[in-house]
């Protein structure tokens, strides 16, 4: 498991903040980490398929999205900052994520 180092975990926070800004067409400074995606930006759960195909691709991971989306309806994200925290394991995890207790 890599360890996130605080550059690693602001870009994390950067990049799922500006996805959900742009995504829902809302002014980034309105989002905080108690956003409900749902419920707040008007999102759906495809959303959060999408974002983790972007840090998929980004930290060349070879987990298919489909078996991280199953595993992930473990413990299922509804505000943006347990999706901060979902991806932040994802990618210190990487492709071993499925042995994660979520």
């Amino acid at each position: 498991m890599a360890v996130l180092d605080p550059v690693k975990q602001q870009e994390i926070r950067d990049t799922v903040y500006t996805y959900f800004s742009e995504e829902c067409d809302v002014d980034r400074a309105s989002i905080t980490d108690g956003t409900n995606i749902i419920d707040d930006l008007e999102g759906d759960s495809l959303m959060l398929l999408s974002l983790l195909e972007i840090f998929r691709k980004k930290h060349r991971l070879s987990i298919e999205l489909k078996t991280l989306g199953k595993h992930l309806m473990k413990k299922p994200a509804s505000t943006v900052g347990e999706v901060i925290e979902l991806t932040s394991k994802i990618v210190a995890h990487g492709d071993d994520i499925l042995s994660v207790e979520l």
